[in-house]
């Protein structure tokens, strides 16, 4: 324990049942030396970068871009702050930098983890929801991603399946239904007219290159809610890695 503070886990268990991203594999967990036969356990693993709770790198978008073992602990640890919108957003929804802004205080260079609530469906809880968590959480356009380049983030963190909405994925091509059910939400024909061709994933393809990389199925307290913190994420010292499993830290002072 560190000296005046207080840790807070923001990290979603890892096992064999933590589902990848949608079409992305699953993980396999398997014991590949046991106590019956060698008298030691010892487990193998086969899975995507993807899963469970996770940091994108740029090399994960981006030719040029960092590797996980480039991105250094000074970068990863610091300033933060969680943003609460769960009240202001619901399935599909755009949230913006004012619905943000509404509740914390953004500074320059900060961590900032947008807590949409939708950490309740994800894969280990009580509402467990895959449909929900993945495919119809709420998500940012172009402006928000405007917004985070102009206050050059350090990077996100969400509490959802990606940092994008859903329907500027590739969930809007393979759940054409739930595509159906967005367009019937926002009231237009076509969901281009919201996330046009040339922004898609805009928060991977134009953040990336700027170096704000995300994290992804992350969680958080109700106490850190609106709060600010130092948050710790500690991938793996993966070189070449384009992503990695990762703990995410928040320390709260005492």
């Amino acid at each position: 324990m560190l000296d005046g503070y207080q840790m807070h886990d923001l990290t979603q268990p890892w096992s064999q049942d933590t589902p990848a991203w949608p079409t992305y594999d699953n993980p396999k967990v398997w014991y590949e030396k046991s106590l019956d036969t060698e008298k030691v356990n010892g487990q193998k693993i086969e899975f995507m970068n993807h899963t469970g709770t996770h940091l994108d790198g740029e090399k994960h978008f981006v030719a040029s871009g960092r590797d996980i073992e480039s991105v250094g602990l000074d970068e990863l640890v610091g300033d933060a702050v969680v943003a609460d919108i769960s009240d202001k957003v619901g399935d599909y929804d755009v949230y913006t930098s004012d619905m943000i802004e509404d509740v914390v205080d953004v500074r320059e260079g900060d961590i900032l983890f947008v807590h949409t609530g939708y950490q309740k469906y994800a894969w280990h809880r009580e509402e467990a929801d895959p449909h929900a968590f993945f495919c119809k959480h709420p998500g940012p356009n172009q402006e928000f991603a405007d917004w985070c380049k102009e206050k050059n983030l350090n990077y996100l963190i969400l509490d959802c399946g990606s940092a994008d909405h859903p329907m500027n994925t590739v969930i809007r091509d393979v759940r054409p239904e739930l595509a159906r059910e967005a367009r019937e939400k926002h009231g237009v024909e076509d969901l281009d007219e919201i996330f046009p061709p040339e922004g898609y994933q805009l928060m991977h393809t134009e953040l990336f290159p700027e170096g704000i990389i995300h994290v992804e199925n992350a969680q958080v307290p109700e106490e850190l809610l609106n709060e600010r913190v130092q948050i710790g994420t500690f991938p793996w010292r993966f070189r070449g890695g384009e992503s990695s499993v990762c703990r995410c830290v928040a320390f709260e002072e005492v």
